[in-house]
């Protein structure tokens, strides 16, 4: 009986051998990096690609059923006259965010890029004959911004990408693609863009989910995780695949909620200690849409950069810029208002973390050292309960004008006791706290 075991017990430690993936160890440039991630609280989003040009958002190809050699025909009149690199940089920096996520590759499979592995890209295949990439780099590189790329795991248009729950209408001939192709087209590419535009700041996946009802179908993330990492140490990879990190990932992503929220459906899974983004839209779609001008109002836009900060994330907002190569002049004004009240409230966002009051009805907190922002976003009376019971409260004070605040201590914790009914978009008081 002890020979079988034995026996046993060697077969499964050769089983677990074969089938493990070797644990991923951020190195020390990486683990630093992260940390920047989450001092850095706001970036932009910006989805740009030939749907910009019809105008009806960036799912357009497949909602549509859209023949991918018809729609790669729309790259032959693609000549944003107005794009202009530095002054796009220019007024995202103004709004205070400290980074910017760029789509190099959307699913409609186009590319951004100068890239050698594929002629359908925005240097070979329009007249504009310019690489955007390049030149956004450039203008984040001189104004102090770091670039983030969005890259597509799927693709509508290519045909070795082999056939998801997306994407069936447009014409591609061959269901099951040419794997091997595919992923090594999509690795040659990842290669060009962490090779020939500076340092990266995050590779941001999307697309994972377009082979959710295959469960066999493998991704090979390891070994494209491990590539990225080789080639540049500190870039971060996420992944919106809307499931708890896996293995080689260094942020977590939410899209369209908070961390623990899952309002929209997509953002069910369980919050890690990763650090965390949240994607949300300026308007209602992600790329341009000239019937979509709903646009979230300032307050709306800040209460949700305050509200992610206090649930220790980043917010990533997203603007759909126009075909002819401008934002979207609202939300270039949406961007001048948030960084107006940004100039004046972002030491209780920069470099904080989600204080040690969990988010309630009223609001959130965050926290830097000693200093505990108490963020009061929809208080209808002039008293404010805190569940402080562990820590001593030295001092509170208005945060805008350091005005000294009133406040009691009991055991179940502090009452601040407010000269006004908050009325404005985000009332804070400052802790100092023992």
């Amino acid at each position: 009986m002890k020979t079988h075991l034995i026996s046993f017990l060697l077969l499964l430690g050769m089983s677990l051998g074969i089938s493990a993936q070797p644990s991923y160890q951020p190195s020390q440039e990486n683990l630093k990096a992260r940390q920047e991630f989450q001092d850095s609280k706001f970036g932009i989003f910006l989805h740009w690609g030939l749907y910009a040009m019809l105008a009806t958002g960036e799912w357009t190809m497949t909602n549509n059923n859209l023949n991918y050699k018809e729609y790669a025909k729309l790259a032959g009149g693609f000549y944003p006259s107005k794009f202009d690199a530095e002054k796009w940089v220019a007024a995202i920096k103004a709004s205070g965010a400290k980074y910017i996520c760029f789509t190099s590759r959307h699913h409609e499979g186009f590319s951004m890029f100068d890239t050698k592995y594929s002629d359908f890209n925005v240097v070979k295949a329009t007249p504009f004959k310019r690489d955007i990439i390049k030149e956004l780099a450039a203008a984040c590189a001189k104004q102090g911004i770091k670039l983030h790329f969005y890259y597509s795991h799927l693709d509508w248009s290519r045909e070795d990408y082999p056939w998801g729950r997306t994407g069936r209408g447009t014409g591609r001939p061959n269901a099951q693609g040419d794997w091997k192709s595919y992923y090594q087209f999509m690795n040659n590419q990842l290669t060009e863009l962490l090779t020939n535009y500076g340092p990266v700041g995050a590779i941001w996946f999307d697309g994972w989910w377009d082979q959710d009802q295959n469960p066999s179908f493998d991704w090979e993330l390891p070994e494209q995780y491990a590539l990225i990492h080789k080639l540049q140490p500190g870039c971060l990879v996420g992944n919106n695949h809307h499931q708890v990190p896996f293995q080689g990932e260094d942020i977590q992503i939410f899209e369209r909620d908070l961390p623990g929220e899952n309002t929209a459906g997509l953002s069910g899974q369980d919050v890690s200690q990763l650090p965390l983004e949240t994607c949300e839209t300026m308007n209602g779609m992600w790329g341009y849409k000239i019937t979509d001008q709903n646009y979230k109002s300032t307050k709306t836009l800040i209460h949700y950069l305050v509200k992610a900060a206090g649930r220790n994330a980043n917010l990533l907002m997203n603007i759909g810029p126009q075909p002819n190569g401008e934002l979207p002049e609202v939300a270039v004004q949406r961007l001048k208002e948030i960084g107006d009240w940004m100039n004046q409230y972002s030491e209780t966002i920069y470099g904080t973390r989600g204080g040690i009051i969990v988010p309630q009805d009223w609001g959130v907190t965050t926290q830097k050292g000693d200093k505990l922002y108490v963020h009061i976003l929809d208080l209808k009376n002039k008293t404010l309960f805190l569940p402080l019971t562990n820590k001593k409260v030295k001092k509170a004070v208005l945060f805008k004008d350091k005005s000294p605040v009133r406040f009691t201590k009991t055991k179940e914790g502090v009452s601040l006791e407010l000269s006004e009914v908050p009325g404005d978009v985000d009332y804070i008081v400052e802790l100092t706290i023992d």
